[in-house]
C-alpha cells in the first residue's frame, strides 16, 4: 500500500470534517484542541504541544475557514500548507522578509489576544448570528462563557463530543500512521529486551526504547520502564533502579508519528518466573486475548470491559479491579470510546483501540499486556504482532 502524503491526508481529514458539519446541529465548528485544529487544518503546532496556555482556533464551515493563531505560528502554518489568506493572527513576534512583503512579517500586533482575533475571524465570514459548535471540553466552562459573551447574537452549543465521533473512525491514511507508530513502540521494547540483563537500570533500558523510536522516525512521548517493586508504579519515569534476577520489568511506551500516537505494553522477568508471577500474568493475558477474540463491529464498549474482567477473574485472580480495559487512540493517546462498564457505545469498523489488562500491586510488582487493533468489517486487525507471553530473559 502506498502511504498517503501529509497533504493528501490533511485534505481527507478536512473533507470528512466538512461533510459532517453539513449535517451537524450548528453552522460552524470552532476547533480548539491541538488535535481538532490539526484535523481541521493540517497544521500541528510545536508550541501547542508544549504550552497548555497556547491557543489556536480553527473556525470551519462547509465552504469557508479561518485559523486564529499566534503570529509565531503563522510561518510554520503556511509551510504546512495552510492558506495564508485564512490566517487571523494575534500577539507579537517578528519574522523578517525582503521588503516586508511576506505575510508573517505583516501580521504582528494585529490583535492583542486570541479572543480579539477570534472576533475578527467569526465576523469575517458572517457568523455573528450563527449557531457555533464550540470545542467545549478544551475551553472549559469559563472559556465557553467568554465565547458566549463575545458573540451575544450567536447560539453556542457544545461540540467536543461531536468532534470525537467524527475522528473515531480512522481514514486509511490515519490507520497507516497509527500502525507505524505502534510498530515503533513494539520495536523499541523488542530491541531493549534483546540486550538488557542483570544490573541494567531502568534509564539504560528506556534509552534503547527511545533510540529505536527515534531511528524509525518517531517522537518518543512516554517511556515507562519500571523494574522490581517499582513495576507497580503506573506511569512512573524510569530511574537508576537496576533490573535484578527474579524481578519483573514492565514496559508501557508510546511515540508519535505526524501527530498520531502509539501506546503499547509488555512484561518481562529476569530468570525463570515464580509460579505466582506466571499464573497472574497468564490470567491477565487471557483477559486481553478474549478481548482480541471478541472485538468486532456491533459489540458494546462495556461488553469488552466485562469480557476482560470476567476472564481474568475466572481462575481466582482476586481482587482484580479496573476502571477501564482499553481506549481509543489517534491524534490523542486517549480517545473515546473508553472501554469501561458505563460506556454503551457500539464498536464500528475503522475504530482503533488499545486493549489492556494491567495489574499493579504495591510492594510486589506490576504487569501488563497492551495491543493496538483496528476494527474491520468482520473483526479486527492487530497493529502490534510481537509475542504476548511473559518474556523470560536469562542473561
Amino acid at each position: 500500500m502506498i502511504e498517503a502524503s501529509p497533504t493528501d491526508r490533511a485534505a481527507a481529514c478536512r473533507e470528512r470534517l466538512i461533510n459532517h458539519i453539513e449535517s451537524a446541529p450548528f453552522d460552524a465548528f470552532l476547533a480548539v484542541s491541538p488535535a481538532n485544529v490539526y484535523y481541521a487544518t493540517g497544521y500541528r503546532s510545536t508550541a501547542g504541544d508544549l504550552f497548555a496556555a497556547h491557543r489556536m482556533v480553527a473556525v470551519v464551515t462547509p465552504d469557508r475557514s479561518r485559523l486564529v493563531l499566534p503570529v509565531a505560528d503563522s510561518a510554520p502554518a503556511i509551510d504546512a500548507g495552510v492558506d495564508p489568506e485564512t490566517l487571523v493572527a494575534y500577539g507579537r513576534f517578528y519574522f523578517e522578509s525582503p521588503n516586508g512583503a511576506a505575510i508573517p512579517t505583516q501580521l504582528v500586533d494585529q490583535h492583542s489576544d486570541w479572543m480579539a482575533a477570534l472576533r475578527t475571524a467569526v465576523r469575517s465570514i458572517g457568523l455573528e448570528s450563527a449557531t457555533l459548535g464550540v470545542d467545549d471540553a478544551t475551553l472549559g466552562d469559563h472559556g465557553v462563557a467568554i465565547v458566549r459573551d463575545f458573540f451575544p447574537d450567536a447560539t453556542i452549543v457544545p461540540a467536543s463530543a461531536w468532534a470525537y465521533q467524527v475522528r473515531a473512525k480512522k481514514l486509511d491514511s490515519e490507520a497507516e500512521l497509527l500502525a507505524r507508530a505502534a510498530r515503533l513502540a513494539e520495536n523499541g521494547i523488542t530491541a531493549a529486551l534483546a540486550v538488557a540483563g542483570d544490573g541494567w537500570t531502568e534509564r539504560e533500558i528506556a534509552a534503547v526504547v527511545a533510540t529505536t523510536m527515534v531511528a524509525g522516525g518517531g517522537s518518543p512521548r512516554f517511556i515507562v520502564v519500571t523494574a522490581g517493586q517499582r513495576s507497580a508504579l503506573a506511569d512512573a519515569f524510569p530511574t537508576d533502579n537496576p533490573w535484578r534476577q527474579g524481578d519483573l520489568l514492565r514496559f508501557d511506551v508510546g511515540c508519535v508519528i505526524d501527530g498520531y500516537w502509539s501506546d503499547m505494553a509488555r512484561t518481562a522477568v529476569l530468570g525463570q518466573p515464580t509460579p505466582l508471577q506466571q499464573r497472574r500474568y497468564d490470567q491477565l493475558a487471557a483477559g486481553e486475548a478474549e478481548q482480541l477474540k471478541q472485538i468486532r463491529p456491533g459489540i458494546k464498549a462495556s461488553d469488552l470491559f466485562e469480557i476482560a474482567m470476567r476472564t481474568v477473574a475466572e481462575d481466582g485472580f482476586g481482587p482484580y479491579r479496573r476502571q477501564h480495559c482499553g481506549h481509543g487512540i489517534g491524534l490523542e493517546v486517549y480517545e473515546p470510546p473508553v472501554l469501561n462498564p458505563a460506556n454503551e457505545t457500539l464498536i464500528e469498523p475503522g475504530m482503533v483501540f488499545c486493549l489492556e489488562t494491567p495489574y499493579y500491586e504495591l510492594g510486589w510488582g506490576g504487569m501488563m499486556c497492551e495491543d493496538t487493533v483496528i476494527v474491520t468489517e468482520d473483526g479486527h486487525r492487530r497493529f502490534t504482532i510481537s509475542d504476548r507471553e511473559l518474556q523470560v530473559i536469562e542473561r
